[in-house]
């Protein structure tokens, strides 16, 4: 079993996140502990200490697009990444680090949505859609913690992820169609992912409560 477990641990595929199958890693489940000291949370404590960086930046630009926001936010979007690849290649899973990886990049998508509504940057019923998106997404996450339930990364919200992040640092760049293009897109994805989420978590309130 153990001599299994190693092997899924090296096989590429599993390595850098595109094969997901089976349960998630125990000591990332409810109820274990929060193992604060470990690479990939260090990684996600310098990606939310970056946050306030991007935003001193941005709004500190006289229109948003500045090459070293957008430096710094690609830094942080595309760590996200690094921090769970270290954590699959070390095998450094922890509860903190599950709940702390979505709440950076949801942060990081609000805080770059206000910079965007601040310049105008893109349609401002987007930035409305995928802000309203991610508070929701915190309330929900909230309210299925205090009921002991897990809410697992569906497939769209993983990808729904990629183009919502993408859509500021290319506006921010200057290739505003491109942005707009990606944020609908991701708008798309991950308010489908919401739906899921909510039926899911509906679905697990009646399981404890029969």
């Amino acid at each position: 079993m153990e001599q299994r477990k190693a092997r899924s641990a090296r096989d590429p595929k599993r390595l850098l996140g595109i094969d997901r199958s089976g349960p998630a890693p125990t000591p990332t489940r409810a109820g274990q502990p929060w193992r604060p000291l470990t690479i990939p949370n260090f990684i996600g404590y310098v990606r939310l200490a970056l946050i306030p960086a991007f935003v001193i930046i941005a709004l500190g630009s006289a229109t948003g697009r500045d090459w070293r926001a957008a430096v710094v936010f690609a830094v942080i979007a595309w760590s996200d990444y690094f921090d769970g690849f270290t954590a699959r290649l070390t095998g450094q899973y922890s509860r903190l680090g599950t709940l702390l990886d979505p709440i950076v990049d949801r942060l990081l998508i609000l805080c770059s949505m206000a910079v965007c509504w601040h310049f105008n940057l893109l349609p401002r019923w987007a930035i409305a859609l995928a802000i309203a998106r991610e508070l929701l997404m915190l309330g929900v996450s909230r309210y299925g913690l205090a009921h002991g339930i897990d809410i697992d990364i569906n497939w769209a919200g993983r990808i729904g992820v990629v183009p919502t992040m993408a859509s500021p640092f290319f506006t921010m760049i200057g290739t505003r169609a491109v942005a707009v293009g990606l944020l609908i897109c991701g708008l798309a994805l991950t308010w489908t992912a919401t739906l899921l989420y909510m039926r899911h978590g509906f679905r697990e309130l009646r399981k404890l409560s029969s």
